[in-house]
């Protein structure tokens, strides 16, 4: 009998027990879900004030326009002049293409939130702008290719030709496009896990992983130190290689006609020009912990919306070949469409 009594009193206390899990069990769900509770996010914009905002919208209309229309017109250009048929001009080709990606990610959406009050983006939006803001963010680091191409251009003149053969060029190109997507898939995955709740207002004009972890529910300091490694990494390291190749290009220079150095150094120039430019400010915003990062919206500005419309400037018009068969590639066009 007594053993009897012990058993029920055994099996008693494990159905309690039973019943505490599950309670805790539901309560972990619904702190979950109420801590997943936001699906859209609102922006304050560039500037509060009606009346700059107007202006904003001209402005970066226009920019984006010239962005656009610069570098798909450096891509068409190349693509049907036979004599651009050099790597250098295949690599310009590609990065001219993605400038015109990397501007149409945020710039669109930053123009028409201009001319509203009220700027909202849902969750799934938001996922789609961060993981295209770094893919084409990343593959912008073909312009070290570039150097590259530059410096075996330079350095091993005789072996060119073997070294930069068609195959080797896809490859080159390949890789940044794979470095992007695998980039911008680990800020997705950091993005998805990180809890948000609270205040769904970000004080900015974009969206990006440092922006919001302050809207998060939880400690985001292991996020944090993720997305330092992951992109500010990439940036240093683009720095690093681009420092370290014009080194041995500058001193490989020695050797060379004075006519010879000029036009190396003008093609240096304008990479370490467009280094500064992109890599600069993507190292002031990624290379420094989440939670002490200071908004800087002009810095943003240079990175995503400035420096797409530059690098054609900066890399094709004040190259003569570019120049003489843009004129006569658009003036038979023009005459054809005289006739």
């Amino acid at each position: 009998m007594c053993s009897y009594v012990l058993s029920q009193s055994i099996l008693v206390e494990s159905n309690e027990v039973d019943i505490i899990v599950l309670t805790l069990q539901t309560r972990k769900q619904d702190v979950r879900e109420s801590r997943n509770n936001i699906t859209e996010f609102v922006l304050l914009g560039l500037m509060e004030n009606l009346k700059m905002q107007k202006i904003i919208f001209v402005v970066f209309f226009v920019i984006y326009i010239i962005t656009v229309v610069g570098n798909v017109l450096i891509v068409v250009t190349i693509a049907a002049s036979p004599s651009l048929g050099s790597p250098m001009y295949f690599f310009l080709a590609y990065l001219s293409f993605i400038d015109a990606c990397y501007s149409s990610v945020n710039t669109p959406k930053l123009i028409i939130d201009s001319l509203t009050q009220i700027k909202i983006i849902s969750m799934e939006g938001c996922l789609a702008q961060i993981f295209f803001f770094h893919f084409f963010g990343v593959t912008e680091i073909l312009s070290t290719v570039m150097v590259y191409d530059c410096y075996v251009a330079i350095c091993k003149p005789l072996h060119y030709t073997t070294i930069m053969s068609q195959p080797i060029c896809h490859l080159l190109v390949a890789g940044p496009w794979l470095g992007g997507v695998i980039h911008s898939m680990v800020q997705i995955v950091v993005t998805v896990q990180s809890p948000f709740g609270g205040p769904n207002v970000i004080d900015h004009y974009f969206y990006d992983l440092h922006l919001l972890f302050k809207v998060a529910y939880t400690d985001t300091f292991v996020e944090g130190v993720i997305v330092l490694t992951n992109s500010g990494l990439i940036s240093v390291i683009s720095i690093l290689i681009l420092v370290s190749s014009h080194v041995i290009i500058l001193v490989n220079l020695r050797s060379h006609s004075a006519e010879g150095r000029h036009k190396a150094l003008s093609t240096c120039a304008s990479h370490i020009t467009v280094f500064i430019l992109f890599f600069g400010p993507a190292i002031f915003l990624y290379t420094r912990p989440s939670s002490t990062f200071t908004e800087d919206k002009l810095v943003v500005i240079l990175c995503v919306i400035i420096t797409p419309m530059l690098n054609p400037i900066i890399y094709t018009f004040r190259n003569t070949e570019v120049k003489n068969n843009t004129r006569r590639l658009w003036g038979k066009k023009v005459n054809a469409g005289v006739e």
